[in-house]
Formats: structure tokens, C-alpha cells, sequence
């Protein structure tokens, strides 16, 4: 996509529209795609790198499979940011991580285990820093909660 395409879509999930919407369709059209590619394909991972995330549910234990965009870091690890579209609630895989941080992500097609850990401190800012220039609409959806936009840094275990 051009930087020209971005810079739209970038503008459009920043709106509080989007923030109503996205949550509804985005996962769902993500969830499909990726079940009839055979784990090949998601398709919002056509403007960010994305993946899906399988996590332990945090209350009822069962497998939990969330489409996420994810800020690869290069090393065998992942940003994951849990912006939840700008809403006031954390999302739920943020619990499920904190209650079970071993889970798995599906990168380009293959299955990894992880182990999550949720940053704090100075590691947590360095990484929101990292998050803010990998995409940007990330300060709008801070800007419009009161709650601090949990961030997991996913490693190959």
C-alpha cells in the first residue's frame, strides 16, 4: 500500500466510528480469511503485520483465537498492543495473557508457541514509543481513555 494509502487508513481507524465498527468487522473478516487460506492469509495484516493470537481464556480456560496486528521486533519476539480500538475497556486477550502467558501466535502460516509478559517502567515506555512510530493512531486511542494501553511483548518459548 502506498504511504499515500496509509496515511487514509490511518486517518479513518483513529475516528471514533471506526472505534465502534472495526472491532465488529475487522476480527471477523480476519478469522474467516485466515480459516479458508488455510492460515496463509489475514487480511489486515495487508497494511500491518498481523497475527493470530491463541491464548488461554483467562476465566474459562478455553483456547482463545484473536486476529492482532503485531509489531514483529526482529529477535523471535512480538509487540502486542492492547489498544482495543481506542475503547475504554481492556481487551480480553490482555487478561488471558496475564492469567496464562504461554499461548501462541500464528506467524505467516505457522503455529509458535510464546510466553507473554506484560511491560512496565522504562520498558514499557521504550516499547509505547517503538508502538507510537509503527503506527500512530495508537496516541488517539490513548488520548481518548482513561485506562493505560497494555502492552506484551511476545517471545518463541
Amino acid at each position: 500500500m502506498t504511504s499515500f494509502g496509509v496515511r487514509i487508513v490511518q486517518r479513518v481507524s483513529s475516528t471514533r466510528v471506526f472505534s465502534r465498527v472495526g472491532p465488529r468487522v475487522i476480527p471477523a473478516l480476519d478469522r474467516a480469511v485466515h480459516r479458508l487460506s488455510r492460515g496463509k492469509v489475514l487480511l489486515s495484516a495487508q497494511l500491518l503485520p498481523g497475527t493470530i493470537l491463541t491464548s488461554t481464556g483467562a476465566r474459562s480456560g478455553l483456547a482463545r483465537r484473536t486476529p492482532l496486528a503485531c509489531m514483529p521486533e526482529g529477535d523471535g519476539s512480538w509487540l502486542l498492543v492492547g489498544s482495543n480500538f481506542g475503547r475504554p475497556g481492556h481487551p480480553s486477550w490482555t487478561a488471558n495473557l496475564i492469567a496464562h502467558p504461554k499461548a501462541s501466535v500464528n506467524w505467516k502460516g505457522t503455529e509458535i508457541p510464546v510466553t507473554a509478559r506484560l511491560l512496565t517502567g522504562a520498558e514499557r515506555d521504550a516499547a509505547w514509543r517503538a508502538a507510537l512510530a509503527f503506527w500512530p493512531p495508537y496516541a488517539t486511542y490513548q488520548a481518548r481513555i482513561d485506562r493505560e494501553i497494555r502492552l506484551f511483548r511476545v517471545t518463541a518459548s
